[in-house]
Order: structure tokens, then C-alpha cells, then sequence
């Protein structure tokens, strides 16, 4: 299924994209896309009602001017991976990681897919990092195996790991100051469950900036698969239903291009995946 929240911050609601592109209504059926959603049973009570055809349809002059809100609402925790990719590694100067490379991210920073990006006051080094999301579906635990990780894992989305590198890697020993500022992580545009998705780990993800390809790779790179990860943080944390994870990054950020090309207001990024669809947000001041 692809899932998706329409209305402005605060007062989306829950849509199902039916396969033949029709928006319908899952008011009454769940109450939102969040933790929630996934332990009342949402996804069999979306298809239940899917396929009785007890879902009303949105008409599509309204969903033509509606907002996108975040794929996820309100995530108990956003949990990040640095360096996975080999190419992106290899062009900040980093060594190889031995183990995933964690960090946190402010759950705040999660927007929807097309809002606008703010530029932190005083940044200079503001950049983009197109990523595969992992969204939770059940309580994760001390797993022993990578199929009990993925079995673990409810759906996926696009996320921009929005960071400013001077705040990252100058201003403190933690990653987090220069991943938490507001809006960075637009999310979206669908929730896509994971019976959707074939093989997680044949993806190809991509970021243009003002019309120019700058991020062009595939999940096939990653050093860590998605089951190897959500393997290893289950032996660190206990991962919630709704929770997200974002999964790396390919080669291309601003921070390893020659003359490091950051974002400045007026930018827009565009970003999509493979059956997961596509965002586009613009750069404004903070």
C-alpha cells in the first residue's frame, strides 16, 4: 500500500493511493500514520476497508491543492546512519566504518516531503543527503537474525537528511547540532508498506539540485543492509512501532564535491527513489 497524509501541519489525514490513482479517504478507519496506527492493526484494517469499498473517494481538485504532510506523524525517535554508503565514505575522507556509524535526529526536524527547508541563522554549510527511510512496524528487540529485522520493519519512505556541516563537525564532538535544526527531514511523500517493496536492497535514489543530478546511487551499495542495521540498533535500543530510521546516504553531498556547493535560499532540492515517489523542497531563511 501507499499511504500518504493530506492537510496542513497539524491537520492531516490518513489516504490510501489506490493502485488505479484514486485518493481515498481513511478518516474513521485510522486515526493517523503513526505508532499507533501500527499497533491497533491499521494496515489490515486499511485493507479491509479497501477491499469491501467502504473508502470514499477524495475528488481530485481537492487533492490537487492539498498539502503533503509527513509519511509518518509525530515519530517517537529518528535514528540515523552515517557513512554507509562506500563512495560517500570514501569522498568525505573517512575510513570505512567497522559498525554502523549511529547518531540521533531531533524528531521535530520531520516535515512534510515539499515544505520548505529553513537555512539555520548563521549557516554556511547547509547540505542535502538523499536516503533511504526504514519505518518500524513492530517492536524491535534484541533480534538474533536479519529476517527477524526485516520482519521488523512495517514500511519505507524517501527522507532528506538535511545537515549543516559546520554546526556537525565543528561545533561539538556529537553530529546532532548540525542534524537537528528545524524542518531537516522532509519525509515522504508515501508511506509504502513493505509487502510493496521487492528487495529494499535493489533502490536507486537520487537528488538533483536547482535541475543538476548531484546524488545518483543504489541500495545495492549500502555497507550495511537495512536488516543488518535494524539488527544492530536492536541490540543498543528498543526500536518502536513508527519510529524511523534513515539509512545512509550515496556519494554527492555538497560536503565532498569540489568547492563545496552548499544550499542557499532560493535552492530547490529534488529528490526521489524507486516506487517510493518524489519530493521537492525550497530553500528559504530561517
Amino acid at each position: 500500500m501507499k499511504l500518504l497524509r493530506l492537510g496542513e501541519p497539524g491537520r492531516e489525514r490518513p489516504v490510501l493511493l489506490a493502485p488505479d490513482g484514486r485518493h481515498l479517504d481513511l478518516t474513521g478507519v485510522v486515526g493517523d500514520l503513526d505508532r499507533a496506527f501500527w499497533l491497533d492493526g491499521g494496515p489490515d484494517r486499511v485493507r479491509a476497508a479497501f477491499d469491501t469499498g467502504a473508502l470514499p473517494e477524495i475528488p481530485a481538485g481537492e487533492v490537487a491543492g492539498a498539502r503533503l504532510g509527513s509519511a509518518v506523524a509525530r515519530p517517537g525517535k529518528v535514528v540515523c546512519i552515517g557513512l554507509n554508503y562506500r563512495d560517500h565514505a570514501e569522498e568525505t575522507g573517512a575510513p570505512i566504518p567497522p559498525r554502523p556509524v549511529v547518531f540521533m535526529k531531533d524528531p521535530y526536524t520531520v516535515v512534510g516531503p515539499n515544505d520548505d527547508i529553513l537555512i539555520p541563522r548563521g549557516s554556511v554549510k547547509t547540505d542535502w543527503e538523499v536516503e533511504l527511510a526504514v519505518v518500524i512496524g513492530k517492536r524491535a528487540r534484541y533480534l538474533e537474525t536479519d529476517a527477524e529485522a526485516l520482519e521488523a520493519v512495517g514500511g519505507f519512505a524517501i527522507s532528506n537528511d538535511v545537515s549543516e556541516r559546520e554546526f556537525q563537525l565543528e561545533r561539538s564532538g556529537q553530529w546532532d547540532l548540525g542534524k537537528s535544526c528545524e524542518t531537516f527531514n522532509p519525509l515522504g511523500p508515501y508511506l509504502v508498506t513493505a509487502d510493496e517493496v521487492t528487495d529494499c536492497q535493489k533502490l536507486g535514489l537520487r537528488l538533483s539540485v536547482n535541475g543538476e543530478r548531484r546524488q545518483d546511487g543504489d541500495t545495492a551499495n549500502m555497507i550495511f543492509s537495512v536488516a543488518e542495521v535494524i539488527r544492530y540498533l536492536s541490540q543498543h535500543m528498543v526500536l518502536e512501532p513508527g519510529d524511523v530510521v534513515n539509512t545512509g546516504t550515496p556519494a554527492g553531498v555538497a560536503l565532498g564535491i569540489a568547492g563545496n556547493p552548499y544550499l542557499r535560499s532560493g535552492d530547490v532540492v529534488e529528490l526521489e527513489i524507486d516506487g517510493l515517489g518524489s519530493q521537492r523542497s525550497k530553500l528559504v531563511p530561517a
